[in-house]
């Protein structure tokens, strides 16, 4: 199986799949997206617009969201190994 194959398929040697669980996603959204601004507007233009606008732009937040929630854990983690390394003095 080609190297290309496997990160397609498997995302790499684990295998978790990860990247055509992206990829379904975000068909899923430009999908929903689009049918939910065509049913609003009428225009197909507007529709197509707006699901390529949309999608893109929650993609960027959705980053910045993870990246705060990543932030906040390792905040708690660091907090957690303070208080266990004072009570274990």
């Amino acid at each position: 199986m080609s190297a290309l194959k496997v990160f397609v398929h498997n995302h790499g040697p684990a295998g978790d799949n990860s990247l055509i669980k992206t990829i379904t996603f975000a068909m899923t959204h430009f999908t929903v997206a689009f049918m939910v601004a065509y049913l609003l507007t009428g225009d197909v233009l507007v529709g197509g617009l707006i699901a390529m606008v949309e999608p893109a732009i929650n993609t960027v937040a959705y980053v910045i969201h993870e990246r705060v929630w990543q932030g906040r854990q390792q905040r708690r983690d660091t907090d957690r190994a303070r208080v266990n390394a004072i009570l274990a003095r």
